[in-house]
């Protein structure tokens, strides 16, 4: 064994084994890179070879065994050191454990959300910004900041998930407000049975579920007037706060179903109350809707269904002026739609009928309404054109300020990119007036 020529004490061994194993290290280093040549071609320098590095590893195993005993030699000189200093080995000791904790800790702690076991939030962001006018009297031209729309999903768990939909737009006063248009805990049990709890758009037909809150995903410039919403001057009861059951029924024939059931909306707007019943009801009757809707799987991109919705509310109105407690009104909603969707081409087909009647009055009131759609896209370009009808009779309790509206709509959507696109949309809107109204609008509309 190679010996020091100068005495070893138990704080500087070792520094000394260290040494030793960076000139084995070397030694070795240099005699294999020196007899690798030689062993090329001759045997008996390969054996030789061999025999020298069983004999280096062994050397290397023996300064690991000493590298152990100075590491206890060293533990025994603390404790030593630390008999007549008595905080010196607690301080050290307490150093050694934070250190460690932390370095653990670092090396244990997850760096994504995945690895945390924790949900992982998704956030898409789509808005609009447009311009329009028409000839109608006292009406003026105007740019406008359109929905900006911040569309939120999380995953809880294999069967559980949430989505939100919060919304900030300006009002006809030029203010902002933010409104969480959907806000849902989604449970899914399997293909049969899913439920969402929370605020969502209620399943009436086919336009209100399939086109949220994003005018980007929309193929016109607007909704149609049919499914505008509430305070937008809509008369259907578009959101609604309760649990929704959607599922399928048949995958032979693409037959689905829904069931919802809610607080129905409110009719108070007298005295300035949402439409939408977030958090108290009126009354404990309650809103239900139940429809079915077929997918035919040999007919890609076809859809039939049908729908029935059923409230009771309770109204109040202005009469001359004064907020005023009409009859309670029974409202029935029945709508149908056809629709054909591919890449290319679309084709939509919406009837609703929305029936009311007071309590103790025999007095049913009809309201129709309707639109057709249609377009196709060559390249970038999708031309469309639209056609609604809506009339509110003049007896109707809740509605009758609305009247007649119909007209045809004509537009030209250009896709700039896979996330922007550009609209253009001349409308003629017919009612009661004697006097048609023109309007034109442009609209940018992008996601991100």
């Amino acid at each position: 064994m190679w010996k020091t020529p100068f005495p070893v004490r138990p704080g500087n061994r070792f520094t000394v084994h260290l040494l030793s194993l960076f000139a084995f290290t070397a030694a070795f280093t240099f005699n294999l890179s020196g007899q690798q040549n030689e062993a090329a071609g001759n045997p008996e320098s390969t054996q030789a070879l061999r025999q020298r590095i069983e004999q280096l590893e062994a050397e290397v195993r023996s300064l690991r065994a000493l590298e152990t005993e100075v590491s206890g030699l060293k533990a025994q000189l603390q404790t030593l050191t630390a008999a007549g200093q008595p905080g010196l080995l607690v301080r050290e000791n307490n150093a050694a454990a934070t250190q460690e904790q932390a370095s653990a800790a670092q090396e244990s702690m997850p760096m994504h959300p995945e690895e945390l076991n924790m949900p992982r939030l998704q956030i898409r962001g789509f808005a609009d910004v447009g311009w329009s006018g028409s000839d109608q009297t006292g009406s003026t031209n105007s740019f406008a900041l359109g929905q900006y729309n911040l569309f939120i999903t999380s995953r809880l768990t294999d069967r559980a998930s949430f989505l939100a939909e919060t919304v900030l737009e300006a009002d006809s006063k030029n203010e902002f407000g933010i409104d969480p248009q959907r806000l849902l805990l989604i449970y899914t049990v399997n293909d049969a049975l899913n439920f969402s709890f929370g605020r969502y758009h209620t399943g009436i037909g086919f336009y209100n579920t399939a086109y949220h809150h994003s005018a980007f995903m929309q193929t016109t410039l607007g909704r149609p007037f049919l499914f505008q919403f509430e305070d937008g001057g809509g008369i259907l009861p578009i959101h609604n706060v309760g649990v929704s059951v959607t599922g399928v029924l048949s995958n032979a024939v693409g037959l689905h179903y829904l069931a919802e059931i809610g607080n129905g909306r409110s009719t108070r707007t007298a005295l300035g109350v949402s439409p939408v019943q977030n958090a108290v009801s009126e009354h404990n009757g309650k809103a239900f809707n139940l429809g079915l809707y077929f997918r035919p799987p040999i007919v890609t991109g076809l859809q039939l269904g049908a729908t029935g919705y059923h409230d009771h509310l309770t109204p109040v109105v202005l009469v001359g002026g004064v907020p005023t407690r009409i009859p309670n009104v029974s409202e029935d909603i029945i709508a149908a739609h056809i629709v054909y969707q591919s890449p290319r081409f679309e084709f939509l087909n919406e009837g609703v009928l929305m029936r009311h009647q007071s309590d103790g009055s025999p007095v049913v009131v009809n309201i129709p309404g309707f639109y057709s759609q249609i377009s196709n896209r060559w390249g970038r370009y999708r031309p469309y054109f639209r056609y609604e009808y809506l009339q509110v009779p003049v007896n109707d309790p809740l509605y009758a300020d609305v009247g007649l509206i119909h007209g045809p709509h004509a537009g030209l959507r250009f896709d700039l990119s896979e996330m922007s696109a550009f609209k253009v949309e001349y409308g003629r809107n017919l009612s009661r007036s004697p006097k048609a109204v023109n309007t034109l609008g442009m609209q940018f509309s992008f996601a991100f």
